[in-house]
């Protein structure tokens, strides 16, 4: 029997959400990373107990789409043969990290640990987002609860002064002597000795809010008891903290320098590397197969989900990633940073989704390309089956709010939980931006009247 779903949950394996179009199983592979049999195993779960379609989320996860009652356990036992099963099952998130596509492997070192960090915390909600970056690999704007920076400085002058508790594991420990820390010990991967510094920061309702560079040991543990603090508090993300919980959790805990944002790296060859995005995160099962067949001829067996709603390849050599590239061009994926796709987002909408109004992921292609000539100077737009507003949580330069008439609610500069006074037929909405020259005379052209 298929559990029922609890507040604040998120889809797995063993608790699949129902959707307009049976059931939605998440893998949360750790990093976005999958082996190419991985890969298969997802394609073959897909088609033969989904509808064979997939998604890949905004926090690089990997959705089988149409899975029944029925098919669930033939869909389970392929995924569990492959290793992609759930990693916990008291509500807490299946994954609580989230890194970027070209990071190194430093970075990577520190995913593993966080995540063993992660999956001893009871209680943790099953939301939560640990943000972890290097020099090499930025998430650009993410709306995290922590965030791990991997720091370049060297080991020396990188160690706040830290009160307290805090200080007995941020000080240098003479050889020979034990000092006492009041933290659970947690067994976890080892780091990289030449790991010099890890910068933290917390979320909090005016934005990450960044504390002083510590040697990686001590960040760690500070970022083991900024989890228990979340877990113990009530609340279901670290934003949502009163002050007086913020103010305990951070009193003896060393503020620093917002460091300089990395952005996230955009579509196309970086080196031997190629980040492709899909159209609008949607994939198919044949689709899948490929990836995986590309990723052994072509490169080192595996690829990577990325926060794009995309797939990250790696090459052998420069000749490899050019083919690549165009295998991947030649399929419809996103390639290139200026395709106006990327600008774009859409939820599956109805019928895929009970709560889509319209058929938001139907509407997208028409809509980028009426879009296409706004994208280029800058414009983005959001298309959303319903007020929620699933696929782009933030504003667009347009945002189209699919309504139960099949028609769509208009929000310019906002987002999809908005209100709005004009509402418009796709094809309405399609003669307005063909229309409307520059991104600032978006607001002009969808006022009534016409």
């Amino acid at each position: 029997m298929i559990p029922a779903p609890r507040r604040g949950w998120c889809p797995g394996l063993a608790r699949p959400m129902p959707t307009g179009d049976g059931l939605l199983v998440r893998l949360h592979p750790v990093a976005g990373r999958l082996a190419a049999d991985q890969v298969r195993a997802a394609a073959r779960a897909a088609r033969e107990g989904g509808n064979g379609l997939l998604d890949v989320t905004a926090r690089g996860n990997l959705q089988i789409r149409g899975v029944t009652a029925e098919s669930h356990a033939r869909v389970a036992a392929i995924l569990g043969e492959a290793a992609l099963r759930d990693v916990r099952h008291d509500g807490g998130p299946q994954r609580l990290t989230l890194s970027a596509p070209l990071a190194g492997a430093d970075c990577l070192a520190v995913v593993a640990a966080v995540e063993a960090i992660g999956r001893e915390v009871a209680g943790l909600p099953a939301k939560t987002l640990v943000a972890v970056e290097d020099e090499a690999g930025g998430l650009g704007s993410v709306e995290a609860d922590l965030w791990v920076r991997v720091v370049s400085d060297t080991r020396d002058g990188v160690v706040a002064t830290l009160p307290g508790a805090a200080r007995a594991i941020s000080a240098p420990r003479p050889r020979g002597e034990e000092t006492r820390t009041p933290y659970r010990v947690i067994p976890r991967p080892s780091l990289p000795e030449e790991l010099p510094a890890f910068q933290l920061a917390v979320a909090t309702p005016d934005g990450p809010l960044w504390l002083a560079p510590l040697p990686a040991p001590a960040a760690l543990e500070i970022l083991q008891t900024l989890l228990d603090g979340l877990a113990a508090s009530g609340a279901r993300r670290m934003r949502g903290l009163s002050d007086s919980q913020r103010d305990a959790l951070l009193a003896d805990l060393a503020p620093g320098e917002a460091p300089p944002a990395i952005p996230a790296p955009s579509a196309g060859r970086h080196g031997r590397a190629l980040l492709t995005e899909l159209p609008f995160g949607r994939c198919d099962d044949v689709l899948l197969d490929r990836l995986a067949g590309w990723s052994e001829a072509h490169g080192e067996g595996h690829l990577g989900l990325t926060p794009g709603r995309g797939i990250a390849l790696t090459a052998r050599d420069d000749a490899r990633a050019t083919i690549l590239r165009e295998e991947a061009r030649a399929a419809g994926l996103i390639v290139d940073p200026a395709d106006p796709r990327r600008a774009v987002a859409a939820c599956p909408g109805a019928p895929a989704c009970a709560s889509g109004g319209t058929p938001a992921q139907e509407d997208a292609p028409r809509l980028a390309a009426a879009f296409a000539h706004l994208a280029r100077l800058g414009a983005t737009l959001h298309v959303s089956g319903c007020p929620k507003g699933c696929a782009h949580p933030g504003p667009a330069s347009l945002t189209l709010v699919g309504r139960p008439d099949g028609r769509y609610g208009v929000v310019p500069q906002g987002n999809a939980g908005a209100g709005t006074d004009l509402v418009l037929t796709f094809g309405a909405v399609l003669e307005r931006l063909e229309s409307t020259r520059v991104p600032s005379d978006l607001r002009d052209a969808f006022r009534e009247p016409a």
